[in-house]
């Protein structure tokens, strides 16, 4: 009786080439969600257009948890019954991740995308300090001083160069809006990890989404109800074709994707190059480039991107 033929071993250099190659598309993806978001958010209340972006995104990670990620006990697919102790883990983190997003567009109202993206560089920062508190993870030098560099990219963009805006604190109140939704943003990461009790990353992504869908058409109700739907331009309902599916399915497998073949210093890095995304992004629209003035903040924020990728 023949032996069957071992299965090839993946050649490690190539496995973290495709994971870097996830990353990168996860990165453009979510700028995407910037510059289009700007596009629409005085166009939709920042809750309803939300709210619909978890109702679809929600429906799709629920199709994909069932088929794909639930393959224990001998192979069985689908959600356990156990996936759903604790609901109030889900309440808890759909609410902040849902926060996020209302806020992301609601500060989109008058942010310019590209500060905005700058604003999202700080968010490794905070949950590194989130991470400290809850989850005892300390920081080595080298990562600690790559974000702190990121950060003082992201400070030189979201000020737009000015010393004397940076000292009085003159922050534009769409960049102060998402600021706050970046700390929901930046409190949800660890609190995943945390409140995790061994749910599949899809199973549990898709129950956050659904609790916060649940919770957005509780609380939006009025304003879903008052939305004209039908006469919203064909650009928003685009927009939230986009969020839903590229901006949060798409983007959560190229992550998930991408941490089985990468050290997590060099995930997180790619969020750095959220602004440079969205550089390019604003091109394509056509709204032209950022001032000269804000390039050596883009500079230091790359720079940090180097560093977390050279550092494993």
């Amino acid at each position: 009786m023949t032996e069957a033929p071992a299965a090839p071993v993946p050649d490690p250099r190539r496995e973290a080439l495709r994971g870097h190659v996830a990353m990168l598309a996860f990165s453009a993806l979510v700028a995407g969600s910037f510059s289009l978001g700007a596009l629409v958010a005085n166009l939709i209340d920042p809750v309803s257009v939300t709210a619909v972006r978890f109702l679809w995104a929600a429906a799709v990670l629920a199709v994909f948890a069932a088929l794909l990620a639930n393959r224990r006990d001998g192979g069985a697919r689908g959600f356990r019954a156990a996936d759903f102790r604790a609901p109030w883990r889900f309440v808890l983190l759909g609410a902040l991740f849902a926060g996020y997003f209302v806020l992301m567009f609601e500060g989109l109202k008058t942010a310019d995308p590209v500060s905005a993206g700058a604003v999202f560089t700080l968010t490794p920062l905070m949950t590194a300090g989130f991470a400290w508190v809850w989850l005892g993870q300390r920081l080595d030098g080298w990562v600690a001083g790559a974000l702190a560099i990121g950060a003082a990219g992201a400070v030189w963009v979201i000020f737009r160069a000015d010393w004397q805006a940076l000292l009085g604190f003159q922050v534009g109140r769409g960049e102060a809006i998402y600021f706050v939704g970046c700390i929901l943003h930046a409190a949800f990461t660890p609190l995943l990890r945390r409140f995790n009790r061994g749910e599949p990353a899809l199973v549990a992504t898709a129950l956050v989404m659904g609790a916060g869908c649940v919770l957005l058409f509780a609380l939006g109700w009025q304003g879903l109800r008052a939305t004209d739907w039908a006469a919203l331009p064909a650009l928003v309902w685009l927009t939230m074709a986009y969020l839903a599916i590229f901006a949060s399915a798409l983007t959560f497998f190229l992550l998930q994707y991408a941490a089985q073949r990468l050290p997590s210093s060099k995930v997180m890095a790619y969020t750095y190059l959220t602004p440079a995304w969205i550089v390019l992004w604003e091109l394509g629209l056509g709204h032209g480039v950022p001032g000269m003035l804000l390039l050596p903040g883009i500079a230091l924020i790359v720079l940090a991107l180097v560093m977390l990728l050279r550092r494993d």
